[in-house]
């Protein structure tokens, strides 16, 4: 892709940055990592706080994120349009119900471009480790890449991880996968030079990602064979395009649009009442169930398709092409799982040896696992490997206790699987606003919670979970660790997050000046 950041000007260099610390040597009143709707959305709320003096880390050499990661055939949201998108800055021009990747990518820029994001981002830098210096109360921010220095930091007071939950691509650790000669990738990684006309394919896993290019890739390949461990519930995607009478209305009746998303958001956000009490998605079931049977008349092909676990105890996708995908000739469903990799075949355990020239991963992302490997240190060298030993938390998914003036966003338990993550984004961004408007009206150099909050909050996150779907409803996912603990999934309903992160709580907080002296919260 084009390194372009929005404006239609050149990716934005280190010495084009132009917000009041670059040059001279000094902290950022905040860095930020990752130009996706997390970091582009704490970089808006700072803006619209009056606050400049910030900059955006982006590893690649233009934003988007997760929009700009995934580029395979049939990437789409799986949230309609006019919730996909900030509350703020609506867009009265969507094409489809359900946004393509492109025209999502294309949202992204625009926003970029409309406030003026760009001079803040340095491109081409990655962020390697982040470390908090007591002495100075900043976090210094190692990077590396085609836009830094040879071992430079950044250093900033605050630090916002906006890299998002689903970023590291999760490949299985199959026995003789390192011995294929063929090609391989992940979805996420998706090589476009290698044309798939013809080959014989090999889809490993059936997820979110994975039923939207099936699809798409069926229609040229030889043969396709798609390796399946658990089939996931599947709602029929009511995708269409937005009519010239619905943008009409969006552009000139005031409040049209805004009633037209509450409505898509008050439907989404009733599947929540399932979580806790699985029989009330019944009738969702029996929807899925219907879809299945009128799509896949073959008996044999729809029994391997049909979930033995509780609906919602994994994410519930939507397609209405992905199972006709599945009827066609040249395509076959594998349920009897992967025994090796050969040079040129999967065998599965069955013995049964299948020849495929690609392997194509749909096989998620590391999520509860994802920072087994990061490199950020807290106060007195705390490392987040020992602060989250037992399990990765925060309070509210936000900020981690030892480790001040950190904010994540999206991080532990802020996860959803039947609403807008942007909501959730939204509610965290004005959070994290709250926080360093505190520190600010404290004069204080460093502001965390304080451990006895994160406890409390972490014991309430376990509690809701009991008997919760994810837990109960019989199946594994990445909202639960290795130890079965639910580590990612937001327990209750998004209206609970938004008034848990409305105001902040001055007694959830120590707040600090440099001298190690309480300043009194008020």
């Amino acid at each position: 892709m084009a390194g372009a950041n929005g404006a239609g000007a050149p990716a934005a260099r280190r010495d084009a940055v132009v917000t009041p610390a670059a040059g001279r040597g000094g902290a950022y009143k905040a860095v930020i990592i990752g130009t996706g709707f997390s970091g582009l959305g704490m970089a808006i709320g700072l803006k619209k706080a009056g606050v400049h003096d910030f900059v955006i880390l982006e590893k690649a050499d233009e934003v988007g994120g997760t929009w700009r990661e995934n580029t395979y055939p049939g990437c789409a949201c799986d949230i309609m349009s006019l919730l996909y998108s900030y509350s703020f800055e609506p867009k009265n021009d969507w094409s489809r119900m359900f946004p393509k990747q492109g025209e999502l990518l294309r949202y992204i820029k625009d926003i970029v471009e409309k406030y003026e994001l760009a001079q803040h981002i340095r491109f081409g830098t990655e962020v390697t480790g982040a470390e908090y210096d007591d002495a100075t109360d900043t976090w210094q921010v190692s990077i590396e890449g085609p836009g830094a220095e040879p071992g430079e930091t950044v250093r900033g007071r605050a630090l916002a991880a906006g890299m998002g939950p689903l970023h590291q691509p999760n490949i299985p650790d199959l026995p003789g996968l390192a011995s294929f000669e063929g090609r391989t990738f992940h979805s996420a990684e998706w090589d476009h030079s290698y044309d798939l006309a013809g080959k014989r394919v090999a889809v490993i896993g059936t997820g979110a990602s994975a039923i939207q290019f099936v699809p798409q890739i069926a229609k040229t390949a030889g043969s396709l064979t798609v390796f399946q461990r658990t089939p996931p519930w599947i709602m029929p995607k009511p995708d269409r395009k937005v009519t010239g009478l619905e943008k009409a209305l969006f552009r000139r009746v005031p409040g049209f649009q805004r009633g037209y998303r509450n409505g898509i958001y008050l439907l989404q956000e009733s599947f929540v009442l399932g979580f806790k009490n699985p029989r009330l998605l019944k009738a969702a079931s029996s929807i899925a169930q219907w879809h299945l049977a009128r799509q896949v008349p073959d008996r044999e092909l729809r029994r391997k398709l049909t979930p033995d676990y509780t609906m919602g105890c994994k994410r519930t996708l939507v397609s209405s092409d992905y199972f006709p995908a599945l009827m066609r000739p040249n395509v076959e469903l594998t349920t009897e799982g992967i025994a090796e990799v050969r040079e040129r075949s999967i065998v599965t355990r069955d013995g049964r040896e299948h020849e495929v020239d690609a392997i194509i991963f749909g096989t998620g992302f590391h999520v509860t696992d994802a920072f087994e490997n990061a490199r950020i240190t807290g106060r007195n060298g705390l490392k987040i490997q020992d602060a989250w030993k037992d399990g990765i938390e925060a309070h509210l998914g936000v900020t981690v206790k030892g480790f001040p003036n950190l904010f994540l966003l999206l991080g532990p338990n802020s996860g959803l699987g039947h609403n807008s993550m942007i909501f959730i984004i939204e509610a965290q961004v004005r959070y994290v606003l709250q926080c360093l408007a505190m520190l600010d009206g404290a004069g204080a150099a460093r502001i965390s919670v304080k451990p006895s909050v994160q406890d409390r909050f972490n014991a309430w996150v376990q509690r809701k979970s009991e008997g919760a779907v994810w837990v109960a409803g019989g199946c594994d996912s990445w909202y639960l660790d290795r130890n079965g603990v639910n580590r990612a999934a937001w327990p209750a309903s998004t209206v609970n997050y938004w008034l848990r992160t409305r105001r902040l709580d001055p007694r959830d907080f120590q707040v600090e000046g440099r001298d190690e002296a309480a300043v009194p919260a008020s």
